[in-house]
Protein backbone atom coordinates (compact mmCIF):
# COMPACT_ATOMS: atom_id res chain seq x y z
CA UNK A 1 0.00 0.00 0.00
CA UNK A 2 1.71 3.41 -1.07
CA UNK A 3 1.32 6.21 1.36
CA UNK A 4 -1.34 8.55 -1.34
CA UNK A 5 -2.79 4.68 -2.29
CA UNK A 6 -6.57 5.61 -4.33
CA UNK A 7 -6.28 9.63 -3.56
CA UNK A 8 -7.31 11.60 -6.13
CA UNK A 9 -5.33 14.54 -7.23
CA UNK A 10 -5.92 17.64 -9.25
CA UNK A 11 -2.79 19.63 -10.39
CA UNK A 12 -3.13 22.16 -12.65
CA UNK A 13 -0.56 23.16 -15.28
CA UNK A 14 1.16 19.26 -15.34
CA UNK A 15 1.75 18.65 -18.80
CA UNK A 16 5.29 19.88 -17.97
CA UNK A 17 7.39 21.74 -15.64
CA UNK A 18 6.88 21.73 -12.43
CA UNK A 19 3.42 20.59 -12.50
CA UNK A 20 4.57 17.57 -14.27
CA UNK A 21 6.59 16.51 -11.63
CA UNK A 22 4.17 17.22 -9.15
CA UNK A 23 1.89 14.85 -11.05
CA UNK A 24 4.26 12.27 -11.49
CA UNK A 25 5.58 12.26 -7.39
CA UNK A 26 2.00 11.86 -6.17
CA UNK A 27 1.48 9.25 -8.86
CA UNK A 28 4.49 7.09 -7.79
CA UNK A 29 3.51 7.33 -4.29
CA UNK A 30 -0.24 5.61 -5.78
CA UNK A 31 -2.66 8.88 -6.37
CA UNK A 32 -5.11 8.84 -8.89
CA UNK A 33 -4.46 12.22 -11.03
CA UNK A 34 -6.21 14.64 -12.94
CA UNK A 35 -3.85 16.20 -15.69
CA UNK A 36 -4.60 19.77 -16.91
CA UNK A 37 -2.32 21.73 -19.75
CA UNK A 38 -3.44 23.93 -22.55
CA UNK A 39 -1.56 21.42 -24.76
CA UNK A 40 -3.57 18.33 -25.14
CA UNK A 41 -0.52 16.44 -26.28
CA UNK A 42 1.78 17.26 -23.28
CA UNK A 43 -1.21 16.83 -21.06
CA UNK A 44 -1.75 13.30 -22.63
CA UNK A 45 2.07 12.74 -22.39
CA UNK A 46 1.80 13.33 -19.15
CA UNK A 47 -1.33 11.11 -18.48
CA UNK A 48 0.54 8.37 -20.33
CA UNK A 49 3.87 8.33 -17.82
CA UNK A 50 1.56 7.70 -14.84
CA UNK A 51 0.22 4.99 -16.37
CA UNK A 52 3.63 3.64 -17.08
CA UNK A 53 3.75 3.87 -13.33
CA UNK A 54 0.68 1.54 -12.47
CA UNK A 55 -1.06 4.56 -11.27
CA UNK A 56 -4.60 5.98 -12.99
CA UNK A 57 -4.53 9.40 -14.72
CA UNK A 58 -6.71 11.72 -17.28
CA UNK A 59 -6.70 14.64 -18.75
CA UNK A 60 -8.66 17.57 -18.68
CA UNK A 61 -7.31 20.04 -21.39
CA UNK A 62 -7.61 23.44 -21.04
CA UNK A 63 -7.36 26.93 -20.44
CA UNK A 64 -7.05 27.31 -15.91
CA UNK A 65 -8.25 30.73 -16.55
CA UNK A 66 -11.42 30.19 -18.57
CA UNK A 67 -15.06 31.40 -16.59
CA UNK A 68 -15.92 27.81 -16.77
CA UNK A 69 -12.67 26.02 -16.43
CA UNK A 70 -12.96 25.53 -12.51
CA UNK A 71 -16.27 23.11 -12.90
CA UNK A 72 -15.12 21.27 -15.58
CA UNK A 73 -12.12 20.25 -13.86
CA UNK A 74 -13.80 19.59 -10.30
CA UNK A 75 -16.55 17.58 -12.97
CA UNK A 76 -13.39 15.89 -14.51
CA UNK A 77 -12.37 14.25 -11.21
CA UNK A 78 -15.62 13.24 -9.98
CA UNK A 79 -16.78 11.64 -13.42
CA UNK A 80 -13.47 9.50 -13.59
CA UNK A 81 -12.44 9.05 -9.73
CA UNK A 82 -15.50 9.76 -7.69
CA UNK A 83 -13.59 12.24 -5.80
CA UNK A 84 -11.68 14.92 -4.44
CA UNK A 85 -9.08 14.46 -1.96
CA UNK A 86 -5.81 16.82 -3.11
CA UNK A 87 -6.09 20.11 -5.62
CA UNK A 88 -2.57 21.64 -6.42
CA UNK A 89 -3.14 24.96 -7.93
CA UNK A 90 -0.21 24.90 -10.06
CA UNK A 91 -0.93 26.80 -13.48
CA UNK A 92 0.95 30.13 -14.17
CA UNK A 93 3.61 32.12 -16.19
CA UNK A 94 5.53 35.26 -15.84
CA UNK A 95 5.14 37.72 -17.87
CA UNK A 96 7.37 41.06 -16.89
CA UNK A 97 7.56 44.66 -17.53
CA UNK A 98 8.04 48.01 -15.10
CA UNK A 99 5.20 48.98 -14.03
CA UNK A 100 4.93 52.02 -16.62
CA UNK A 101 5.31 49.64 -19.38
CA UNK A 102 2.95 47.02 -17.76
CA UNK A 103 -0.44 46.55 -19.84
CA UNK A 104 -3.74 46.55 -18.83
CA UNK A 105 -3.82 43.39 -20.58
CA UNK A 106 -0.43 42.72 -18.81
CA UNK A 107 -1.94 43.10 -15.17
CA UNK A 108 -4.91 41.07 -15.52
CA UNK A 109 -3.28 38.18 -17.33
CA UNK A 110 -0.88 38.19 -14.11
CA UNK A 111 -4.23 37.90 -12.16
CA UNK A 112 -6.42 35.95 -13.42
CA UNK A 113 -3.91 32.74 -14.06
CA UNK A 114 -2.39 33.14 -10.35
CA UNK A 115 -5.47 34.15 -8.44
CA UNK A 116 -8.59 33.72 -10.03
CA UNK A 117 -7.65 30.92 -11.93
CA UNK A 118 -7.31 28.88 -7.89
CA UNK A 119 -10.59 30.73 -6.73
CA UNK A 120 -12.59 29.50 -9.78
CA UNK A 121 -11.12 25.81 -9.13
CA UNK A 122 -11.57 25.75 -4.90
CA UNK A 123 -14.89 27.57 -5.35
CA UNK A 124 -16.36 24.37 -7.97
CA UNK A 125 -14.70 22.31 -5.00
CA UNK A 126 -16.02 23.09 -2.13
CA UNK A 127 -19.55 21.81 -2.84
CA UNK A 128 -17.65 18.31 -3.72
CA UNK A 129 -15.35 18.63 -0.81
CA UNK A 130 -18.13 19.90 1.90
CA UNK A 131 -20.68 16.86 0.62
CA UNK A 132 -18.07 14.31 1.06
CA UNK A 133 -16.24 15.78 4.55
CA UNK A 134 -20.34 15.74 6.42
CA UNK A 135 -21.06 12.15 5.44
CA UNK A 136 -17.89 11.02 6.94
CA UNK A 137 -19.06 13.10 10.10
CA UNK A 138 -22.23 11.42 10.22
CA UNK A 139 -21.03 7.97 9.46
CA UNK A 140 -17.57 8.36 11.49
CA UNK A 141 -17.71 11.30 13.58
CA UNK A 142 -14.62 12.69 11.48
CA UNK A 143 -13.95 13.76 8.08
CA UNK A 144 -11.04 12.42 5.85
CA UNK A 145 -8.36 14.45 5.96
CA UNK A 146 -8.18 16.67 2.59
CA UNK A 147 -5.32 19.17 1.48
CA UNK A 148 -4.99 22.16 -1.24
CA UNK A 149 -1.55 23.37 -2.06
CA UNK A 150 -1.63 26.77 -3.86
CA UNK A 151 1.83 27.71 -6.03
CA UNK A 152 3.13 31.17 -4.91
CA UNK A 153 6.63 32.95 -4.99
CA UNK A 154 9.03 34.50 -3.27
CA UNK A 155 8.41 37.34 -5.74
CA UNK A 156 4.86 37.11 -4.40
CA UNK A 157 6.66 37.31 -0.56
CA UNK A 158 9.27 40.10 -1.31
CA UNK A 159 8.01 41.55 -4.56
CA UNK A 160 10.87 41.80 -7.77
CA UNK A 161 11.47 44.61 -10.61
CA UNK A 162 9.57 44.17 -13.16
CA UNK A 163 6.88 41.76 -11.97
CA UNK A 164 4.04 43.71 -10.39
CA UNK A 165 1.30 41.93 -11.75
CA UNK A 166 3.25 38.42 -10.87
CA UNK A 167 3.95 39.04 -7.43
CA UNK A 168 0.28 40.58 -6.53
CA UNK A 169 -0.76 37.57 -7.91
CA UNK A 170 1.47 35.25 -5.71
CA UNK A 171 0.95 37.51 -2.61
CA UNK A 172 -2.94 37.02 -3.32
CA UNK A 173 -2.59 33.47 -3.28
CA UNK A 174 -1.09 33.87 0.19
CA UNK A 175 -4.73 35.59 1.27
CA UNK A 176 -6.49 33.06 -0.26
CA UNK A 177 -4.67 30.03 1.44
CA UNK A 178 -5.08 31.75 4.47
CA UNK A 179 -9.02 32.55 4.37
CA UNK A 180 -9.62 28.85 3.18
CA UNK A 181 -7.52 27.46 5.89
CA UNK A 182 -9.95 28.94 7.96
CA UNK A 183 -13.61 28.57 5.98
CA UNK A 184 -12.40 24.63 5.20
CA UNK A 185 -11.14 23.92 8.72
CA UNK A 186 -14.20 22.31 9.58
CA UNK A 187 -14.20 20.09 6.63
CA UNK A 188 -10.70 18.99 8.09
CA UNK A 189 -9.06 20.65 4.75
CA UNK A 190 -5.51 21.50 5.00
CA UNK A 191 -4.75 24.39 3.19
CA UNK A 192 -1.19 25.61 2.52
CA UNK A 193 0.97 27.17 -0.18
CA UNK A 194 4.09 26.83 -1.85
CA UNK A 195 6.67 29.73 -2.75
CA UNK A 196 9.12 28.50 -5.06
CA UNK A 197 12.32 30.47 -5.48
CA UNK A 198 14.75 30.31 -8.55
CA UNK A 199 13.67 26.72 -10.19
CA UNK A 200 14.92 25.73 -13.55
CA UNK A 201 11.96 25.75 -15.90
CA UNK A 202 10.94 27.10 -19.15
CA UNK A 203 10.55 30.30 -17.63
CA UNK A 204 14.08 30.74 -16.50
CA UNK A 205 16.29 28.18 -18.34
CA UNK A 206 15.91 29.42 -21.90
CA UNK A 207 18.19 31.36 -23.44
CA UNK A 208 17.51 35.11 -22.65
CA UNK A 209 16.15 37.44 -25.35
CA UNK A 210 15.53 34.33 -27.77
CA UNK A 211 13.39 32.14 -25.49
CA UNK A 212 9.42 32.78 -25.50
CA UNK A 213 5.97 31.11 -24.80
CA UNK A 214 2.85 31.74 -26.37
CA UNK A 215 -0.34 32.45 -24.37
CA UNK A 216 -3.74 33.42 -26.16
CA UNK A 217 -1.86 34.33 -29.45
CA UNK A 218 1.11 36.52 -27.32
CA UNK A 219 4.89 35.82 -27.83
CA UNK A 220 5.73 35.87 -24.45
CA UNK A 221 9.77 35.99 -23.61
CA UNK A 222 11.12 33.75 -21.28
CA UNK A 223 14.74 32.93 -19.91
CA UNK A 224 16.99 34.81 -18.35
CA UNK A 225 21.00 35.51 -18.93
CA UNK A 226 23.44 33.40 -17.75
CA UNK A 227 24.82 36.27 -15.97
CA UNK A 228 21.65 36.63 -13.91
CA UNK A 229 21.47 33.18 -13.60
CA UNK A 230 25.25 33.42 -12.04
CA UNK A 231 24.21 36.16 -9.69
CA UNK A 232 21.28 34.36 -8.65
CA UNK A 233 22.33 31.46 -7.52
CA UNK A 234 25.63 33.53 -5.50
CA UNK A 235 22.46 34.59 -3.48
CA UNK A 236 21.59 31.01 -2.34
CA UNK A 237 22.42 29.33 -0.06
CA UNK A 238 22.82 25.99 -1.39
CA UNK A 239 24.92 27.64 -4.15
CA UNK A 240 22.31 26.76 -7.08
CA UNK A 241 18.82 26.85 -8.30
CA UNK A 242 16.27 24.29 -7.85
CA UNK A 243 14.92 21.19 -10.42
CA UNK A 244 11.37 20.42 -10.71
CA UNK A 245 11.77 17.58 -8.89
CA UNK A 246 12.96 18.99 -6.08
CA UNK A 247 10.21 21.55 -6.26
CA UNK A 248 7.16 18.58 -6.08
CA UNK A 249 9.04 17.51 -3.29
CA UNK A 250 7.91 20.41 -0.76
CA UNK A 251 4.64 20.34 -2.14
CA UNK A 252 4.31 16.20 -1.92
CA UNK A 253 5.56 17.00 1.89
CA UNK A 254 2.12 18.80 2.90
CA UNK A 255 0.01 15.95 1.20
CA UNK A 256 1.24 13.39 3.42
CA UNK A 257 -0.42 11.99 6.72
CA UNK A 258 3.11 13.75 8.39
CA UNK A 259 1.32 17.20 7.59
CA UNK A 260 -1.98 16.38 8.75
CA UNK A 261 -2.22 19.56 11.26
CA UNK A 262 -0.59 21.78 9.31
CA UNK A 263 -2.38 24.39 7.70
CA UNK A 264 -2.13 28.04 6.63
CA UNK A 265 1.45 28.11 6.16
CA UNK A 266 3.88 29.33 3.53
CA UNK A 267 6.64 27.04 2.76
CA UNK A 268 9.56 28.67 0.64
CA UNK A 269 11.24 25.98 -1.50
CA UNK A 270 14.12 28.61 -2.53
CA UNK A 271 17.61 26.91 -1.09
CA UNK A 272 17.61 29.56 1.36
CA UNK A 273 17.07 32.70 -0.93
CA UNK A 274 15.19 35.45 -0.74
CA UNK A 275 13.97 38.54 -2.80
Amino acid sequence: MKILQDKVALVSGSGRGIGKAIALKLARNGANVVVNDLDADFAHETVREIEALGARAVACVGDVTAVDFGEKFVGRAVDAFGAIDIIINNAGYAWDSVIQKTSEEQWMAMLDVHLTAPFRILKAAQPVIAASAKEEIASNGRATRRTVVNISSVAGLGGNPGQAGYAAGKMGVVGLTRTLMKEWGRYNVTVNAVAFGAIMTRMTAGEAGKSTITMKGQEIKAGVSQEILDAMEKGIPLGRAGTPEEAAGAVYLLCLPEADYITGQVIVAGGGWSL
